[in-house]
């Protein structure tokens, strides 16, 4: 075990023999650099939410909408375009000039070589009638719709898979016709729920499992026909269900007064299912996977972010699905001995590349399809691009680079256009501290309302068609935005108040109601045995082990 300082905040960190071992496993030094600060250099290349009209496509012409700024350098093709013949990644190369610093070159050709104006997963097929989504595939008549694959006519929710008829969500499968909801699997018409499974009607709850006909309830399992954890009889539940919903105010008064009920129940110290020892949160099936989200079915594993199904691995955001040996990686998954590589897909034996599909061995390559043995692009012999990847190796060895991702400089976005800021927060003086960048130029109007948020009827019921003519204003930060006719017809048919908070608003509230990609050493507030969770040590929840959660509500 080594205690290090991280050379880029100076805070402590540890190394185990897990971590040491797989280090050494990738012939990597082991870093010099936290797993927060990694975190976020890996996050600078996962824009997933930001996105921009105005952009044309560079080959055909073609408007497009895009996660890249309008004002940005790089050259955008849509997707038609990008995966064509029409173009040729090989006509980019450059060759390694050993004097120069290798990342400066990779800077030159990652500027050069087009990009794709949004990602979606090839393999989950085409998306129809969805041109304001991101990093989803195979999804069908979706809007503001992230991270997320194979749903259809959903909205404004991020890590959502099979899905239907859902809007404000944040980590779900198999569910519809939900509504604010946070890890809801397998279950239909949740509104305003956290951590709800194979349940059905259920409103205003948290931690509820196999119930139907549930409102404000909290640990239950079996239930219904319970109004804040008391059974009650089903008229007269109807009628106290039907006094809350669909007005705007009522909903958010019992938000708050839901909130306040909740902290009378334990939470368990992690919401994980069917994991053999793992730490972190909403992880399923997974084997020795430490400080990580979201992942499942992963094995020998550390700092995931919703990667699913990978093994033996370090620092990677999203995708996974049957990798192995992934080291400081982005959205790379079917591949296998990927280092410090965004956007890799069914690669092996790739350093430090961007938008790779089946290849093997290469170095600094950008849009590469069917490859072996390239550096910048550029065609080499077996034994030329051997001789070459050691002497890129040793100088990214020499300058401490080598095991992490491409330097943040080189990131295609800034940090408040990515996910760093949805999970690490910062201020613009804060980012630019920290050596990052930042947008000023966030694409979003103000001050051009037609419609005051004191105006919008409170009821759902007393909302005109016109509503979708007006321009509204966030409550909190003050940007516009539209209800779009989807949005409308799903509002009424959920009896759901309008929204007075944009996306971006509400997308972060969602992710505070998740809880932290952070982890501290607290104790069971009933046993006191210690136990490694992402619920703070001054937070007022109550906060049990998982075996003494369990003999609490089951």
């Amino acid at each position: 075990m080594e205690t290090k300082n991280c050379k880029k905040c100076g805070g402590g960190f540890v190394l185990d023999e897990d971590d040491l071992g797989f280090y050494q496993k990738m012939q990597v030094p082991p870093p010099k650099i936290c797993p927060d600060c990694r975190f976020k250099m890996r996050a600078l290349f996962r824009n997933e939410t930001t996105l921009y009209s105005g952009r044309k496509c560079g080959l055909c012409g073609k408007g497009i909408v895009s996660i890249y700024n309008p004002k940005s350098f790089y050259i955008i093709y849509c997707h038609n375009c990008y995966q064509s013949d029409k173009w040729d990644p090989f006509s980019y190369a450059k060759k390694y000039d050993s004097p120069r610093t290798f990342f400066d070159q990779l800077a030159e050709l990652l500027l050069a070589v087009p990009k794709a104006t949004t990602y979606r997963s090839i393999s989950s097929g085409p998306n129809i009638n969805s041109e304001y989504v991101n990093m989803a595939g195979g999804v069908k008549n979706s809007y503001f719709l992230f991270n997320s694959g194979l749903d259809e006519d959903c909205m404004y929710s991020r890590g959502i898979k099979y899905c239907s008829e859902i809007a404000d969500a944040y980590f779900g499968t198999r569910s519809n016709q939900s509504y604010e909801v946070i890890n809801l699997q397998q279950s239909s018409k949740i509104l305003y729920g956290k951590n709800i499974i194979s349940s059905v009607d259920c409103y205003f709850g948290l931690n509820l499992s196999g119930c139907t006909d549930c409102f404000g309830c909290v640990n239950l399992s079996n239930k219904s026909h319970y109004f804040l954890n008391y059974p009650i009889k089903p008229e007269e539940y109807r009628k106290k269900v039907n006094e809350i919903l669909g007005s705007y105010k009522k909903t958010e008064d019992f938000k708050k007064e839901f909130d306040i009920f909740s902290l009378n129940f334990p939470r368990r110290e992690s919401n994980s299912i069917k994991n053999t020892d793992s730490i972190g949160d909403y992880l399923y099936e997974c084997k020795n996977v430490k400080y990580s989200f979201e992942s499942v079915k992963s094995e020998n594993c550390r700092y995931l972010f919703s990667s699913k199904d990978i093994k033996d691995s370090i620092g990677t955001i999203g995708f996974g699905h049957q990798s192995e040996m992934l080291l400081e990686c982005t959205a790379t998954g079917h591949s296998a001995r990927v280092i410090g590589s965004f956007s890799v897909e069914n690669s092996q034996d790739v350093l430090y590349s961007f938008g790779l599909r089946y290849c093997h061995d290469c170095i600094g390559c950008d849009g590469l399809k069917n490859a072996k043995y390239c550096i910048l692009n550029k065609q080499y012999s077996k034994a030329e691009y051997e001789k070459l990847r050691n002497t890129i190796i040793a100088e990214l060895k020499l300058k401490d680079s080598y095991g992490l991702i491409i330097p943040p400089e080189l990131a295609p976005f800034s940090y408040n256009e990515t996910m760093a800021q949805d999970n690490f927060p910062l201020s613009k003086e804060q980012v630019l501290q920290e050596g990052f960048k930042w947008e000023d130029d966030i694409q979003k109007t103000e001050g051009k309302e037609t419609l005051q948020p004191e105006d919008i009827p409170d009821h759902i019921r007393d909302v005109s068609d016109s509503v979708t003519l007006e321009i509204l204003r966030c409550i909190a930060c003050k940007r516009n935005y539209k209800i779009i006719e989807q949005e409308l017809q799903f509002y009424r048919k959920m009896n759901i108040p309008l929204p007075r908070k944009c996306f971006y608003c509400r997308h972060q509230n969602r992710i505070i109601r998740r809880g932290p990609y952070k982890f501290w050493t607290r104790n069971c507030a009933k046993c006191e045995r210690e136990i490694t969770t992402n619920y703070a040590p001054d937070r007022p929840e109550i906060v049990y082990c998982e075996k003494c959660y369990q003999q609490e509500v089951y």
